[in-house]
């Protein structure tokens, strides 16, 4: 048997010191100036916190949240507004629409702590049973919905979109990107189009959105 080399030697004892202090490391506590910022189910790693303030459907909140938090899950888990529901949690759904500062946005995509000030309008703050939004009316007038899982998220996007049209922003469909887009029917598909209904009552949906729209013209 060939005897091995001093190169290779040297090499072998490189490569098992290198693998020593990885191990090591690995099994070395985090130092107290740098706590973990990652907290895992089991683990005794502590998450980095921090407090946001916020209006939601009027009311002003303070929360202290894991700074991973997402805004979608502050709602829910903090504030107990389940009404915004947690469809595919990566945004292309639309189930977890909310309006912030008056812009429609999936909720599940964006941190509770970069709102700080925002006023958030959840399907809670448009209307009540006994004093609903119009759009809510609509949906329930034409069977907008079926098993109603995304129905929250697609009321509070169909609200955002017809302040969208009133402002006069453009969607991919619009013509003229100078004048006004128009209430049509193209105008309204496109700009729910990423509102998912699974039970597919899309045709429905957009008649009570006419409907509204109508009435606003």
């Amino acid at each position: 048997m060939r005897k091995p080399t001093a190169l290779e030697l040297s090499r072998r004892r490189l490569l098992m010191g290198t693998a020593a202090s990885v191990a090591l490391g690995s099994m070395s506590s985090p130092s107290p100036a740098q706590p973990a910022q990652s907290a895992v189910p089991g683990s005794s790693e502590v998450p980095c916190m921090s407090k946001v303030s916020f209006t939601v459907n009027g009311a002003p909140h303070e929360l202290e949240v894991d700074t991973r938090t997402t805004l979608l899950d502050a709602l829910r888990e903090h504030l107990q507004l389940t009404g915004s529901k947690k469809g595919c949690d990566q945004g292309q759904c639309g189930a977890c629409t909310v309006i912030v500062n008056g812009r429609r946005m999936t909720s599940c995509l964006t941190l509770a702590v970069m709102h700080e000030g925002d006023s958030i309008t959840t399907i809670e703050g448009l209307g009540a049973p006994d004093r609903l939004h119009p759009m809510q009316a609509a949906f329930v007038k034409h069977d907008g919905y079926q098993c109603g899982y995304c129905t929250p998220g697609q009321i509070c996007s169909a609200v955002a979109v017809l302040d969208e049209l009133k402002a006069g922003i453009p969607s991919h469909v619009t013509v003229d990107l100078i004048a006004t887009p128009q209430l049509t029917s193209v105008e309204f598909r496109e700009r729910m189009s990423g509102n998912i209904c699974r039970c597919g009552a899309y045709s429905n949906i957009l008649d009570a959105i006419t409907e509204v729209a109508g009435r606003q013209a």
